[in-house]
């Protein structure tokens, strides 16, 4: 894509949209997660930071450490990279795991979808090292990718050195980044099919058929909760990262450290019910929504339709009243060609001037370069008072 040098804004739109700003913290929430070393809560979709302590305290996350794996997981089967029929051979390796397991067995098949449910209900430590294997050859080279994807995100407070968690010196991460590892799962929203599970059968009608139980008990008590991830260790205590939807809005909770699985259950509901409480969300934009039409130079066709990069939501204090928000979008000024999926502006939404919710735009399209004979045909029809494709009267504008 060529860009010319500059940007153009475009007014303002005024939107009617319910109240945006969180407003002053919620005294009741100061007081929160007591039971528990560090803990966040965090609106998915926008991202917001509801409560907070110690969020960015190096932890130990035991088996919270399998968001990860089943968050690269979830790319490889949403970019065609990998199958849920497909099977996956144990390796004597990934059988030797010990700790929480579905006790594979050297050389058995199993397919990525009993896998999956394996890591997400059961917590299988051999099933991540099996799965890990599979898809980059050896678990040190997935755990590159790990550690790739934790740098991507902006996860300062992580190093991971497996696929499971096992106590390994050095292998840490914090309550702040165990909430953005769940954000970003959380966009494959299938994943909630196998971390809602409560429980289920592998190899169901075989002399090992194997009863999986869900390690998060939460699921069974709590409206709306479906995952994700249970942590235990001497070393890290008790951890869990929940997320919970309700109505359009889904949280996340992670707590680590607690002394007993009581106290971490306590700590997450008495997050997650602060949160529903006191905020609720209102969509604006899918992803993918069109949001504005965009000037092509030199292209076959004059111009491209901008669309979303992400879904835009506004996360809402219930306690404020209704205030007017403000949607700015600014563009660069394009040449073609263009290809689709590129950045070509950005949309933001503002309050008081203060952004509070933003998105890329991109092109909805490709946008090829006219021929030399396609622009000298334009460029003759403009002379003779005619606007390319139109049969109008030109206007003298370039395009």
């Amino acid at each position: 894509m060529n860009k010319k040098a500059g940007a153009i804004m475009l007014s303002s739109i005024l939107l009617l949209s319910p109240q945006l700003a969180l407003g002053e913290e919620n005294e009741d929430s100061r007081e929160m997660a007591e039971e528990t070393g560090s803990a966040i809560l965090m609106e998915v979709d926008t991202g917001q930071v509801l409560f907070s302590k110690d969020e960015h305290e190096s932890l130990p996350p035991a088996s919270m450490t399998k968001i990860m794996t089943m968050l690269l997981i979830m790319e490889d089967l949403a970019s065609d990279d990998l199958t849920l029929d497909e099977m996956v051979t144990t390796s004597e390796r990934a059988a030797s795991m010990g700790g929480s397991q579905i006790f594979l067995e050297t050389g058995e098949e199993m397919s990525v979808r009993d896998m999956l449910k394996a890591i997400a209900v059961a917590s299988g430590n051999d099933a991540s090292v099996a799965m890990a294997e599979h898809m980059a050859g050896s678990e040190d080279a997935f755990v590159e990718r790990m550690n790739g994807k934790a740098e991507e995100l902006g996860l300062d407070d992580t190093t991971f050195y497996n696929s499971n968690g096992l106590p390994v010196d050095g292998h840490e991460s914090s309550a702040h980044d165990l909430a953005v590892m769940s954000q970003e799962l959380l966009k494959y929203e299938e994943i909630t099919t196998f971390t809602g599970i409560e429980e289920d059968y592998l190899r169901q009608g075989t002399d090992d058929e194997f009863w999986l139980v869900n390690t998060n008990r939460m699921l069974k008590f709590f409206d709306g909760l479906d995952g994700l991830k249970t942590g235990f260790t001497n070393e890290s205590k008790y951890g869990l990262a929940a997320t919970a939807k309700r109505d359009d809005m889904r949280l996340v909770a992670v707590v680590m450290g607690a002394e007993t699985p009581k106290k971490r259950n306590a700590d997450i509901a008495e997050l997650l019910n602060y949160g529903f409480a006191n905020y609720q969300v209102e969509p604006m934009f899918d992803e993918g929504a069109a949001v504005t039409s965009v000037p092509v130079e030199k292209g076959t066709h004059s111009s491209v339709v901008g669309r979303l990069d992400q879904k835009i939501s506004l996360l809402l204090s219930k306690e404020m009243s209704s205030d007017n928000v403000t949607e700015h979008i600014e563009l660069e000024t394009l040449e073609a060609p263009i290809e689709k999926g590129e950045v070509i502006g950005k949309f933001q939404v503002q309050r008081e001037g203060e952004p509070v919710a933003e998105s890329d735009i991109i092109a909805g399209e490709n946008v090829e370069s006219a021929s030399w004979w396609e622009l000298f045909k334009r460029s003759t029809l403009r002379i003779i008072g005619i606007e390319p494709g139109t049969g109008h009267p030109s206007t003298g504008d370039e395009t």
